[in-house]
């Protein structure tokens, strides 16, 4: 068992916010007691954001740069904005010359475009036809994976390291061998030095902490959440915050797990006051991992679901064999009837 697990902080504020939260001399202090990482949402190049980074640079408190876009492009990284994403990472480097900013690493977050998200709560059934079309185009997958690819060497010829913050869902996807998920989604199995499952329980609840055990044993680290904070989402993200007793029980299942932690968000903690209870808080303390026989069943029931969708020929072929064992047992039948409509026939004559 892990002494203490490795702790990084997401932020996910606009600038003035940022400098606002920063401007209290404790979170920096608490980030150093804890020796935790910061992933900062690059939401834009501005002077205050880098103004931040150069502190925490300068106090030693590592901070790892979470790209992100303009939502009129997407937001998150997904299948059909690489262009943009990689533009995004040019531009980001021009940025960290100029300001002379230190990173410890770059995350690219692979979600569905925040835009359709917003789609999906207010005209759900005029996206089928979208969906349809999005099924049936293939070539979409490999363009997208063949540019993050060349994306991500890029990062590491540059000098970093490279985490993905991708949905759980994507795991079930590798294992089915399929791309349905990401040709409906936009969601793209994206293979970084780190792969962080995003497993928020306060988007699930009751469940939820089931699910972050169920997945967290196939994470390299498990992103808890969500403490308060973040794009605001009507409708589809807009649950109360995580308590305390939550936030411990989650924190506690994922260091059973041996793996580093990414907690979602820290100006969540900051304004709860969980922050500072971490510097004391007792990683030892028993948890009882839930029993996830449920969750295994319907994951691996999903993986069977995908690999079937993956391969619409083996469903075709199932359903002509099917038909055509029916009409064989009918014919058979129909058969055995008339001979013995005969038999009888005879016997009467």
């Amino acid at each position: 068992m892990m002494h203490k697990p490795e702790l990084t902080f997401y932020c996910e504020l606009d600038s003035q916010a940022l400098k606002t939260l920063f401007e209290d001399r404790f979170v920096i202090d608490d980030l150093k007691v804890l020796n935790a990482r910061l992933s900062l949402g690059i939401l834009d190049f501005s002077v205050e954001r880098a103004q931040v980074v150069q502190r925490l640079n300068k106090v030693g408190v590592p901070v790892v740069a979470w790209l992100l876009l303009p939502k009129e492009e997407g937001y998150w990284f997904n299948l059909d904005n690489y262009e943009q994403a990689t533009a995004r990472y040019e531009a980001f480097k021009v940025w960290t010359a100029e300001k002379s900013l230190a990173w410890a690493g770059i995350g690219l977050d692979i979600e569905p475009d925040i835009n359709q998200v917003q789609d999906l709560k207010a005209k759900p059934l005029q996206l089928l036809p979208e969906v349809f079309k999005r099924l049936v185009n293939g070539q979409r997958v490999k363009k997208a994976q063949a540019a993050y690819k060349a994306l991500v060497e890029q990062i590491r010829a540059d000098g970093y390291l490279v985490e993905a913050y991708h949905l759980p869902l994507i795991v079930d996807e590798r294992k089915a061998k399929s791309t349905v998920l990401q040709r409906v989604g936009g969601l793209v199995d994206l293979e970084t030095d780190r792969e962080v499952l995003m497993l928020y329980s306060s988007f699930l609840r009751p469940h939820g902490h089931t699910v972050l055990w169920d997945y967290g044993k196939e994470a390299d680290s498990i992103a808890i959440g969500n403490t308060g904070g973040g794009v605001d989402l009507e409708g589809l993200t807009d649950k109360a915050p995580m308590t305390w007793e939550e936030f411990a029980r989650d924190l506690r299942l994922a260091y059973l797990r041996e793996k580093p932690i990414h907690i979602f968000c820290l100006e969540g903690c900051v304004a709860q006051g969980f922050l500072e209870r971490l510097n004391t808080f007792d990683w030892q303390q028993p948890v009882v991992p839930p029993k996830s026989t449920g969750i295994s069943s319907l994951r691996r029931s999903l993986q069977y679901l995908l690999w079937f969708l993956q391969r619409p020929l083996v469903i075709l072929f199932g359903m002509m064999s099917f038909i055509g064992a029916i009409f064989m047992i009918r014919k058979r039948k129909s058969k055995g009837s008339k001979r013995n409509l005969i038999g009888k026939l005879k016997k009467k004559g």
